[in-house]
């Protein structure tokens, strides 16, 4: 029978006093947690299944408190989420509940709170990528490892490899913003594998580290072999990251 299996952990790095992420894999979510250690669950192929991660804005009030109630939305309605426009609309409506949930209109010490998300909706034959902000999705199967995301951030200056600015999240201004979310579908086959992270792996790391070591472990290993290396680098955001396998047994 087709499955899908999903490693991942959260963890808060070595520079920051908490954990601003938050994951979803399926019906379960990580919020505001500390692992050291993969956790991997399995999945019949079939009903529509995603797997998440969103990161609360740093140097804004609440991040860990938007990135939560992205992920239990996304939770509570991931079988629902069979096509781009479904995926949109969902997005749309979680812009919304976390600029509500910040105090809408009204002035509140959460006005600014917001969050990125990335994440994929996997199908039966098929998988759905979204994303708004610059959490990364990664296709891990065909050959060099390539983003399927599209990061929101400014042009990079010449030399500089990363930016901590976004140009739209979720939430994170005192006036209601609308978004543009990013949802592209790819074809699914077995043996497919997915990255999912937040950029605090990302930030530390290059791409040809991340591909490297995706090509040399699978599932809970390569999940905790990433994690150990952008610790090694440092460890200067939270870490949060998903491996998504897609098997035939």
């Amino acid at each position: 029978m087709p499955y899908i299996a999903v490693s991942a952990l959260s963890h808060p790095g070595l520079l920051r006093d908490r954990n601003e992420d938050s994951l979803v894999i399926g019906p379960w979510t990580l919020c505001a947690t500390v692992t050291e250690s993969p956790q991997t669950l399995v999945f019949p192929l079939g009903t529509p299944l995603v797997v998440a991660v969103a990161d609360g804005l740093g140097g804004h009030p609440g991040g860990e408190v938007a990135s939560a109630l992205v992920a239990r939305r996304i939770a509570s309605i991931g079988p629902a989420l069979s096509s781009e426009d479904a995926v949109r609309s969902a997005l749309n409506a979680c812009n919304r509940a976390v600029f509500e949930a910040a105090g809408g209109d009204e002035e509140s010490e959460l006005a600014t709170m917001g969050t990125t998300v990335a994440g994929v909706v996997v199908q039966r034959d098929s998988l759905l990528v979204f994303n708004v902000g610059d959490s990364r999705v990664y296709a891990a199967s065909q050959g060099r490892l390539r983003q399927v995301s599209v990061d929101d951030s400014p042009p990079l200056e010449p030399g500089q490899r990363t930016t901590s600015v976004v140009t739209q999240c979720l939430g994170g201004s005192p006036v209601h913003r609308a978004i543009v979310p990013h949802v592209t579908t790819e074809s699914l086959s077995p043996g497919d594998r997915y990255l999912i992270c937040t950029d605090g792996l990302t930030d530390p790391l290059t791409t040809d580290v991340l591909d490297e070591v995706m090509r040399e472990h699978d599932d809970g290993r390569a999940a905790f072999e990433l994690w150990k290396a952008a610790i090694a680098a440092g460890g200067p955001d939270n870490i949060t990251l998903a491996v998504v396998r897609v098997g035939n047994e």
